[in-house]
């Protein structure tokens, strides 16, 4: 392999695992806003993860197989990214001058994905940690539980930023990258894009914080009951999970 081809296959890399792990978020997103549609909806699409209605009783340990894949993606990716950051604080400082006197719009969103870049690496490798050792708590009392007794809502709320905003960038930077809906008019396709981005960005900021604010609602009302698991009531006690 030649070295003016690896970088490139390194940048393709890259790419595909950040769009990987952004459709997942989004995915991801609407399987947490289940809770939107009620406690019956948010427990059923939990036990589907873990095999309920393949198996006929839930296996937590499927969901701490995703998380775990998915964290082993996130570092890759993270691991890719760093190549380009500046290597000391003295190239950090000339890419910020640079950046400031050319006042290029996708620079500054750079910039934006690698402070969220960064908190993302503390603040989920913390979620997919809890995802991979308590996945059998995943339910509308254990997440909610979790989120206001546990006190994971400060973290849950900054993590919802900044994975949203980084997802949403990293989708238009690689677009752009590698031309994709670049049509015949490539600027009018990036002024459409921007917007796309824009619209994305909010279509899940609000429905992530809506979602978290259901979750606290739900923990306020059940923080006496701490760790008592939910029950639909078609069901007359909770299912135990297998290992």
């Amino acid at each position: 392999m030649s070295a003016s081809r690896f970088p490139a296959r390194l940048d393709v890399l890259q790419s595909a695992s950040g769009v990987f792990l952004a459709l997942f978020m989004w995915l991801h997103m609407f399987f947490v806003a289940s809770i939107l549609l009620g406690k019956d909806a948010f427990w059923h699409v939990a036990r589907f993860f873990e095999g309920y209605y393949v198996f006929g009783e839930p296996y937590p340990i499927l969901v701490s197989g995703v998380a775990l894949f998915v964290l082993a993606m996130f570092i890759f990716h993270a691991a890719l990214a760093m190549r380009k950051f500046p290597a000391d604080y003295r190239g950090y400082s000339a890419f910020r001058r640079h950046a400031g006197e050319m006042k290029h719009g996708d620079t500054t969103l750079w910039f934006v994905q690698v402070y969220t870049g960064f908190a993302m690496f503390f603040l989920g490798s913390v979620h997919l940690y809890t995802m991979m050792t308590r996945p059998e708590s995943i339910g509308p009392y254990g997440s909610a539980d979790r989120v206001v007794t546990d006190w994971y809502w400060p973290l849950y709320l900054l993590l919802l930023f900044a994975v949203e905003l980084h997802g949403s960038i990293g989708l238009y930077r690689v677009a752009v990258k590698w031309g994709w809906l670049e049509g015949r008019k490539p600027a009018a396709t990036r002024r459409n894009m921007k917007r796309a981005r824009w619209l994305l960005t909010t279509f899940f900021l609000t429905l992530g914080l809506l979602s978290l604010v259901a979750y606290i609602r739900i923990g306020i009302d059940h923080r006496d009951n701490y760790g008592e698991p939910y029950v639909p009531p078609s069901l007359e006690q909770p299912l135990e999970p297998r290992r």
